[in-house]
């Protein structure tokens, strides 16, 4: 049986699928992350841990260095870049504000306090320019409009300095037995799915500037995630 799916209505590459494209609003996610963020910790380490273990791996933070994650959820990759950079400067944004409070929870338990957490978002950064040698963003373009997703990039390519990383994760589109289980998940109950469908980023990168270093496939639970290597 073939699955139908949405993405303002266009075909693509002929075939019968069609792209995901976003189906909440962004000034509903803060809430719809309000109300998962108590239980969010179960999900991330079951589907999301080995994506996020091997984004940790391609940054190769070393200790001084100026880090921004967009998007930092509970915390759960934002606490091991600090514990990694104890003399740099950490910081962390988040829409939600109940994602925010289990990521401050989880922080203060660090012996090392060298971080911050705030709202803010991904669309307007108050970060100076040329100012962060490693962005990390976990999880937030699979949010994304496909149309509102270069908006974005061009605020990460603004804070970043000249060759500076930038390591992304994010849901994407199966490519194995199994996960494919997501988009129909995601096409009756997008709420259920956190907002998130699968997107494929690595030539958006390089159309905006930025190199691709690495894109690796990571599946895990059948859960489809890319986690991307790029430089300024």
């Amino acid at each position: 049986m073939g699955i139908s799916l949405s993405c303002c209505g266009i075909t693509c590459g002929g075939s019968k699928t069609k792209i995901l494209d976003a189906r909440i609003e962004q000034e509903q996610i803060g809430s719809v992350y309000d109300k998962i963020a108590p239980i969010y910790d179960i999900w991330g380490k079951l589907t999301e841990s080995h994506a996020s273990d091997k984004a940790i791996e391609l940054a190769e933070i070393r200790d001084g260095q100026s880090i921004l994650e967009v998007a930092v959820g509970t915390g759960l990759t934002f606490c091991e870049i600090v514990t990694r950079n104890p003399n740099g400067s950490n910081q962390g944004i988040d829409l939600s504000k109940g994602m925010l409070e289990k990521a401050t929870k989880r922080l203060s338990k660090l012996s090392n306090s060298n971080y911050s957490l705030d709202v803010g978002t991904a669309f307007d950064l108050s970060i100076e320019d040329e100012s962060i040698d490693i962005l990390v963003n976990n999880y937030m373009f699979d949010l994304i409009l496909f149309e509102d997703m270069d908006k974005i990039l061009l605020e990460f390519n603004r804070v970043l300095k000249k060759g500076g990383k930038l390591i992304l994760v994010n849901m994407t589109e199966g490519e194995r037995l199994g996960s494919k289980i997501y988009d129909i998940i995601y096409n009756i109950s997008p709420k259920t799915m956190g907002g998130c469908r699968g997107v494929k980023l690595s030539e958006r990168l390089q159309n905006r500037g930025f190199k691709v270093g690495v894109r690796e496939y990571c599946q895990q639970m059948l859960f489809p995630s890319e986690v991307i290597l790029a430089y300024k």
